[in-house]
């Protein structure tokens, strides 16, 4: 009997701890990321070919604190953030800045990390200011803040931009002496001085206001988003998050002190008619107008960093803004986290919905809707407080542009924002309704971080008040919410073909003409080059042929982007370890180089097989006539090859043309480069390289058009 009881025992506790391990491995929830695959110091192979680096690290960690099993890829940046957009990973980690464009597309965390960036120089080279670019040659990857920097700033510095895909290229022609200077964040350029580049890091630090964070795509996986923030805070409290830091020698961001010649400012960028960008693209409204005067009155110097409402928030909290302007409410909550100025605004909160919807007409007709707000304001904190007593869902948004888009397109019913600014809204041209009485809100204030700042707070007081004083207040106020006000142009949106082609055009069409400059000099160089060696190729001496045979196999055994890869890098630092001297050469120049040798080779197989289709006749008839070779060669047999040679002649150039997309790798900005670096800023994929595409149709139809014309006429 107790042999009964005691294999009872054992089997219920082998059953119960199976039953508990089945069911710990179906809550552990797998989550796929991808991540760069060459930005040390954050995400890299070490000596013994394992990916390390503090997004790894954090991201292990994340996992750890929230039970998720990862599952980590390294395909690099681009390919990373495709992968997401295509449903291939989850999230991505990879040192991503968080920008207003890319939270068209993206669900960012809290910033884990906040850097800047600089320029990094050849160790012996004396160029140590901005101004010191102007003619020369700067390098930054495609698609990050280092990029959109070099463009807002190129015609105040007069540099040229050289965009590269990773920063191995990038540094390899820093290295070469093909760029005067590579713009990269801080910590990157250390680590790479650190791990003994023959680099220098002179210029002074441009702050980002963004920060990276962790991403998933928009409207999926908030769970994600809410783990690794929740993880996060644990990891800066406990410790963890500072070791991983000094692990790879980065410390973190010190908050700003409370006196400074300069006072950043954080604000929304999107919130009109408070701060928005007018059609010159500067910013403008209330609030930037009241502040800036405010400034000028008192005496101070402002620096506005327009990052979108949360990321103002979060800027002040880490410290890397001294204040906030931001259309921002005052709440006995926020108290507790911010020191506020005296108010200068009041508002009500109100509901829009689309002019064409008349359904909603009472707080009960919400039950079952959708209604949109943005993340951490007065709107967001009021229709969370009253969903369950109406019965509608909450959508949360970052900006008020994919807030107010939503609305447009149908996936929301209705929003809630402030009273004026969806006025402003309505009068600029939005089809909306506000059908419900507007909510008393309280008022805006200016906001500094609690115990800090605090000269500022009575600055903005004082400045206030003399500005309330003298009327200027007034003429702030009724300049954008008085009945006469002038309403402001919308600019040109990238989200359709029309619009991607309105504001780039000048663009595209740079990018196509080099891109023909780059095929036609090839092609006719190649034409010479193709010529000769297809001469030599049927001579009757056997040393020529030899030479034509040799160069033929040689460029045809070698893949174009292979060779214009090695002729733009390889020869330059073969050069260098030769005459100890840099020798750059030119990214058009190595271009040119690379499609002439390929196309030379093809042509010159074209032009032997067109001489060897005239019948050995008509050389034998002209040389017993007392004809010379070359003479013979010239007079009677190519003639009759050009005929015969033309059509693939033409195909060849087709060919050239199609092939000055892979010089894009070395930096050269020609038609496919230039999409990569819109679709960069916009994300409008299908729509950029569609239009990319069909430039090339048309172009390349016209060719094959003349092409048969010619051919016609040849016959």
């Amino acid at each position: 009997m107790k042999k009964f009881f005691l294999a009872l025992a054992v089997l219920i506790a082998t059953v119960t701890g199976f039953s508990a391990l089945s069911t710990k491995v179906q809550a552990e929830t797998t989550v796929k990321i991808a991540s760069d695959s060459a930005y040390a110091p954050f995400e890299f192979q070490n000596d013994q070919k394992k990916w390390v680096g503090i997004d790894v690290d954090i991201m292990n960690e994340v996992a750890k604190i929230n039970d998720w099993k990862v599952e980590m890829t390294y395909p690099g940046f681009d390919a990373a953030l495709q992968n997401l957009k295509a449903g291939k990973v989850d999230g991505v980690i990879a040192g991503m800045t968080i920008t207003d464009e890319r939270k068209e597309t993206f669900d960012f965390s809290n910033p884990y990390y906040t850097s800047a960036l600089t320029i990094a120089t050849a160790k012996n080279s004396d160029i140590k200011d901005y101004s010191q670019l102007k003619g020369k040659a700067v390098g930054a990857k495609n698609g990050t803040a280092a990029q959109t920097w070099l463009q807002e700033n190129q015609k105040k510095y007069g540099y040229t931009i050289k965009t590269y895909a990773d920063g191995v290229h990038m540094f390899a022609a820093l290295t070469s002496g093909n760029i005067a200077g590579a713009m990269d964040e801080v910590p990157v350029i250390s680590y790479a001085i650190k791990q003994g580049q023959d680099l220098a890091m002179n210029f002074p630090s441009i702050s980002l206001s963004g920060g990276y964070g962790f991403a998933v795509m928009k409207g999926e996986n908030k769970n994600l988003i809410d783990g690794f923030n929740k993880a996060l805070a644990q990891m800066k409290s406990n410790g963890e998050y500072d070791k991983i830091l000094e692990k790879y020698g980065v410390t973190s961001s010190k908050k700003a002190t409370p006196k400074k010649a300069v006072y950043t400012i954080a604000s929304d960028n999107s919130f009109a008619p408070f701060e928005f960008q007018n059609e010159d693209k500067k910013f403008t409204g209330i609030d930037v107008d009241l502040l800036t005067a405010i400034a000028k009155d008192q005496g101070f110097k402002l620096k506005w960093n327009f990052v979108g409402f949360q990321a103002a928030v979060d800027s002040i909290q880490a410290g890397h803004a001294d204040g906030m302007m931001s259309g921002m409410s005052i709440t006995d909550a926020r108290k507790e986290v911010f020191n506020f100025g005296d108010p200068y605004f009041s508002s009500n909160l109100t509901l829009a919905v689309s002019s064409t919807d008349d359904s909603i007409k009472a707080w009960k007709d919400l039950k079952g809707k959708t209604l949109g707000a943005k993340n951490g304001t007065a709107s967001f904190d009021y229709l969370n407080k009253h969903a369950k007593e109406y019965g509608y869902t909450v959508k949360t948004f970052s900006d008020a542009t994919t807030m107010y888009s939503s609305l447009n397109n149908g996936s929301i019913n209705a929003l809630m924002d402030d009273e004026p600014v969806i006025q402003y809204a309505i009068k600029q041209g939005q089809k909306f309704a506000t059908p419900l009485k507007a909510i008393p809100d309280g008022q805006y204030g200016f906001a500094v971080k609690k115990g800090s700042n605090p000269e500022l707070i009575e600055m903005f007081n004082n400045g206030l008040a003399n500005l309330r004083a003298n009327g200027q207040y007034d003429k702030i106020i009724n300049k954008y919410l008085a009945n006469d006000a002038k309403t402001v142009k919308a600019g040109t949106k990238e989200n359709t073909v029309l619009g991607i082609l309105k504001n780039n055009w000048d663009q595209i069409g740079h990018g196509l003409l080099v891109t023909l400059e780059l095929a036609l000099l090839s092609f006719i160089l190649a034409m010479i080059v193709g010529v000769i060696f297809g001469l030599f190729s049927v001579s009757p001496s056997k040393i020529l042929r030899t030479i034509a045979r040799i160069y033929v196999d040689l460029n045809r055994s070698v893949p174009l982007l292979v060779l214009t890869i090695f002729i733009f890098y390889g020869i330059p630092n073969l050069l260098q370890m030769i005459t100890g001297h840099q020798s750059p050469l030119n990214e058009f120049t190595a271009g040119v180089i690379a499609l002439t040798l390929n196309s030379s080779a093809y042509i010159s197989e074209i032009v032997r097989s067109g001489v060897q289709a005239v019948p050995a006749g008509q050389m034998e008839a002209s040389r017993s006539l007392g004809l010379p070779y070359a003479t013979s060669m010239r007079k009677v047999i190519l003639p009759q090859a050009i005929k015969i040679t033309i059509p693939s002649l033409i195909n060849q150039f087709i060919i050239t043309l199609k092939d000055t997309t892979l010089v894009s790798v070395i930096g050269l900005v020609e038609l496919l480069q230039t999409g990569q670096i819109i679709v960069a800023r916009n994300f409008q994929a299908f729509r950029v390289y569609g239009l990319i595409g069909l430039v090339y149709m048309i172009v390349l139809l016209f060719l094959m058009w003349v092409g048969r014309r010619v051919e016609k006429r040849m016959k």
